[in-house]
């Protein structure tokens, strides 16, 4: 990490850096909002209703006024933190009834948003909405909830729906920190898959990562060491997974036979 945020960073300061910060500092960000496709969303139902693309903004125009659009209230307690409750009024929908009668192919805009990334792919098919949906069940996100508050989203979730935002761009440098942090096997496998298209599309990908599944899917390998903080720093080899596993001082090294082995006595 210190090698690529020191180094190559400030070498390349239009790499695109995916990390597991969050990816939205208010809650009022939801997958829809950060991928961009809720505007695209807001435009359909204008266009639907024949009415202003405003409503349809639990921002804006169409935001519940009891709640300010945010789904629910917060009551202030003396000596204690506050309490989150939902809206009364919306019933935590986030717009007024107005909005609410509003539709789209059956579907309010509070419905629409309650969809998985998974249902709403089977829902629309603006051209400027699927591909982003697409992107997003790549990644292995599509169970996520279009109106989902980001804010509830884990660390590698953050890094996934960040990484789906900018996976139809190309001949671009990514740097992803420990990106199989918090992932089940499966979705590992679905990564790599992301990983690969990335490359094929012309992109230069580097991973910082422990996971064995990552590293020996590598075209190249940067293996720090020996140990970690203070007690590393040097460069113990460059090269392929094939030979990172003739290195006898490297402990990336040993587990990668470890890994080898047990593939092979199966």
């Amino acid at each position: 990490s210190s090698l690529i945020n020191e180094t190559l960073l400030r070498q390349h300061p239009d790499a695109i850096v995916i990390d597991q910060s969050e990816v939205g500092a208010n809650s009022r960000s939801t997958p829809a909002t950060y991928t961009g496709i809720m505007d695209e969303i807001r435009k359909e139902f204008a266009k639907a209703n024949n009415v202003s693309h405003s409503l349809f903004s639990f921002n804006s125009q169409g935001a519940c006024e009891n709640c300010q659009g945010l789904g629910v209230v917060y009551v202030s307690l003396s000596f204690l933190d506050e309490i989150k409750t939902p809206c009364e009024v919306c019933e935590g929908k986030r717009f007024k009834d107005e909005v609410l009668g509003y539709t789209l192919n059956g579907k309010s805009i509070a419905d629409v948003l309650a969809m998985t990334v998974e249902d709403a792919l089977g829902y629309f098919t603006n051209k400027k909405i699927v591909p982003t949906l697409q992107a997003m069940s790549d990644v292995g996100l599509d169970y996520l909830t279009l109106g989902q508050p980001v804010s509830t989203l884990s660390g590698g979730e953050c890094q996934r729906i960040k990484l789906a935002g900018e996976l139809n761009k190309a001949g671009s440098i990514y740097v992803m920190d420990e990106p199989t942090t918090g992932l089940h096997m499966s979705d590992i496998g679905h990564l790599l898959a992301v990983i690969n298209r990335m490359v094929d599309n012309g992109n230069t990908v580097i991973v910082i990562e422990h996971n064995m599944d990552i590293i020996k899917n590598a075209d190249w390998i940067i293996d720090m060491g020996p140990e970690g903080g203070h007690k590393g720093g040097q460069i113990l080899f460059e090269g392929t997974p094939l030979d990172l596993l003739a290195v006898d001082s490297s402990y990336t090294a040993r587990y990668l036979r470890v890994e080898r082995e047990a593939v092979g006595s199966e």
